[in-house]
């Protein structure tokens, strides 16, 4: 008899907190909803700002994502559903995006230039030639590139947040650094290593 009830209390004990958070912003709990919003912010943002390399633009896809988020929650099982979920979403996102500027470049307020900020710590792979020889990439070999470096996820995690096979991850991933390697000067290379 005691085993029998050692089992629910152990599964109480175990549930993440993450997940009550997410059942009472499904319920309608607006403090709950900003504190998964304060939990991912940070990479819905970083995963956007570095693959479209502009502040204004990754906030503005951010708060779009979070508004898709609330929309879905009826959909999202766990917290880590919600997580992975808001990873596909900011790649789709940013993919589309990418796609968009390429079709029809967009001139203005994005074009002047943005006031410097305060120094802060650079990140060395987005940092100088190579973060401008990343921009150049084609969206989804951009997109996979940030993912394994950036947000430093496997080839699998990866395949899953894009919804692609991960072989073609494999091949995207390859085909970016062997253009990467090339475009940038054998001194340069030695000196990253």
């Amino acid at each position: 008899m005691l085993k029998a009830l050692d089992a629910p209390v152990a599964a109480l004990m175990a549930e993440d907190p993450a997940d009550d958070r997410l059942a009472r912003a499904r319920a309608g709990d607006a403090s709950a909803f900003a504190d998964i919003v304060r939990e991912h912010q940070s990479m819905v943002y970083s995963l956007a700002y570095h693959t479209l390399r502009h502040p204004a633009v990754a906030e503005e896809l951010a708060q779009d994502v979070f508004l898709d988020l609330y929309r879905s929650l009826a959909r999202i099982a766990s917290s880590a559903h919600a997580r992975a979920w808001l990873r596909r979403a900011t790649s789709h996102r940013c993919i589309d995006r990418m796609r968009r500027i390429a079709r029809r470049p967009e001139v203005g307020v994005e074009a002047l230039p943005d006031v410097p900020a305060p120094a802060r710590p650079t990140d060395v792979l987005l940092a100088g030639r190579i973060g401008e020889l990343i921009a150049a990439l084609p969206p989804q070999p951009r997109m996979v590139v940030v993912l394994r470096y950036q947000e430093d996820l496997d080839p699998s995690e990866i395949a899953a947040a894009l919804n692609m096979p991960v072989n073609t991850v494999k091949s995207h991933l390859r085909r970016a650094i062997a253009v990467l390697r090339a475009k940038l000067p054998k001194e340069d290379v030695d000196a990253a290593r």
